[in-house]
């Protein structure tokens, strides 16, 4: 069960995104890796829900692209939070620790 990795919950991954481009900007493999890490790699982030993701994030203004070399000489798009992601991902996490707590309290039985 240790090694079982759990699907995203619809709208976690995006918290998620945001989160890890608040730190630096990253490609898409970059940031499904470090998702990976920091969950222990029991969180499962597929490339089918990771791209239209980021496609969708950068229409809404949350982040930009820009292509660059990546650390194995390729190619790649990195992306990078904007101000507006900010202000999002700072929305998002206090929606998600609303959310968790209630939860939380439900599963409590309090």
């Amino acid at each position: 069960m240790a090694n079982e990795r759990t699907d995203l919950l619809q709208g976690t991954l995006e918290l998620l995104i945001l989160n890890t481009l608040a730190r630096e900007s990253m490609h898409g493999y970059g940031i499904v890796q470090r998702i990976h890490e920091a969950a222990e790699d029991s969180l499962k982030v597929e490339d089918g829900s990771l791209y239209p993701a980021l496609y969708r994030m950068e229409e809404r203004g949350w982040i930009k692209s820009e292509w660059g070399v990546s650390e194995n000489n390729r190619r790649a798009k990195f992306y990078k939070l904007t101000r507006t992601g900010q202000k999002q991902l700072e929305a998002q996490r206090a929606n998600w620790n609303r959310v968790s707590k209630a939860v939380t309290r439900i599963l409590q039985g309090t």
